[in-house]
């Protein structure tokens, strides 16, 4: 009887869910989110500038990540942020303000370079961020990758840039548009590494509001020198970039930095080369753009990139080491208590 009362408890005792899971599931939500983003520009554009659209992307979603900062403090009985001002020291300044930098120069660079060359070139040019992300971890982390890791990475962005292919312009006139692109893909993968190292000391909220504080104050001054107007002018206009706002920077950059926790940036870059295959689904089901049984079989390579990428030995051993950072598993370090994880 005993035994049996026993079992019961166990049957219905709550499954938690693993952190490795929590971030694998917060990375698959943070790309179907920031997947919209195309979307949200493209009806943002129709009455204001690419700069423009950035600014109010920013000032929105760092209010609402403040209020959320605000009233997480409040929960916890705290008058202030959940973070203490005293916590922050000079090289936590210094990296939170670079990543607001790159995160900028990220989008600054890659909307510039949509109005210089052709969208196919953009997009394939920024899709090289996962490339310079797994060299910055190798180069500056000290991390290691196994063969099967890098060709699923291979695969994955062959197929995100056979996407492109088909409208591929190869032109002087687009130089300046391509080098934009090219810029905007190192600036992002600077962002993702950064993120990862802060992420061993702050909560993803805190990490993205400052984002967006440096963005703001960078896009504000670009705004007033180039473009005409600062703010929509309609209904339709505000919503756009609201959800910019919030679909976007605070679920979309919020989530993607809440996995950098646990998975490494290198392997979160492969992941989000799945954001031009979502993107390009949303444009087809929403604006009837044309698909063709080519890009059919891109999608299919970038699928197969990633499940071989996430087969690895590498991402295997992240996702089997829930207890640890993904820094720590990932550069072959443990903690005190762990056994060596070597990659």
């Amino acid at each position: 009887m005993i035994q049996k009362t026993q079992q019961l408890q166990l049957s219905q005792s709550p499954i938690n869910p693993s952190p490795t899971m929590m971030a694998l599931f917060a990375i698959f939500t943070a790309i179907v989110a920031l997947s919209l983003a195309a979307i949200f520009i493209r009806l943002s554009e129709r009455e204001l500038g690419p700069f423009a659209t950035i600014f109010n992307r920013f000032w929105i979603a760092f209010l609402v990540l403040w209020l959320l900062n605000q009233s997480k403090a409040r929960s916890q009985g705290h008058e202030k942020l959940s973070v203490p001002q005293s916590a922050y020291t000079v090289r936590d300044w210094l990296m939170l303000i670079a990543a607001g930098v790159m995160f900028w120069g990220c989008l600054a660079l890659w909307a510039w370079s949509l109005t210089q060359t052709g969208v196919a070139n953009s997009t394939i040019l920024h899709n090289l961020t996962p490339l310079f992300t797994t060299l910055g971890v190798w180069l500056i982390f000290g991390q290691r990758f196994d063969s099967q890791f890098l060709i699923g990475l291979m695969m994955a962005m062959v197929g995100a840039t056979a996407l492109g292919l088909g409208d591929l312009q190869v032109a002087t006139d687009n130089f300046a548009g391509d080098i934009a692109a090219f810029l905007s893909a190192l600036f992002s993968a600077a962002n993702l590494m950064l993120i990862e190292k802060l992420r061993a000391k702050w909560d993803a909220t805190t990490i993205i509001m400052w984002c967006c504080l440096v963005g703001l104050v960078v896009t504000f001054p670009v705004v007033l020198l180039t473009e005409d107007r600062l703010f929509p002018i309609s209904g339709s206009g505000w919503l756009s970039v609201i959800g910019l706002a919030i679909v976007c920077q605070v679920v979309g950059q919020g989530l993607q930095a809440y996995s950098l926790k646990r998975l490494s940036s290198g392997l979160v870059g492969v992941f989000l080369l799945l954001d031009p295959l979502l993107a390009a689904l949303v444009a087809w089901v929403l604006f009837s753009e044309h698909l063709s049984l080519f890009n059919g079989f891109a999608f299919a390579v970038v699928l197969l990139g990633i499940y071989v990428a996430k087969s690895s030995q590498y991402a295997s051993e992240l996702m089997a080491n829930d207890s640890q950072p993904a820094l720590c598993v990932a550069a072959g370090k443990q903690l005190p208590h762990l056994p060596q994880i070597t990659p």
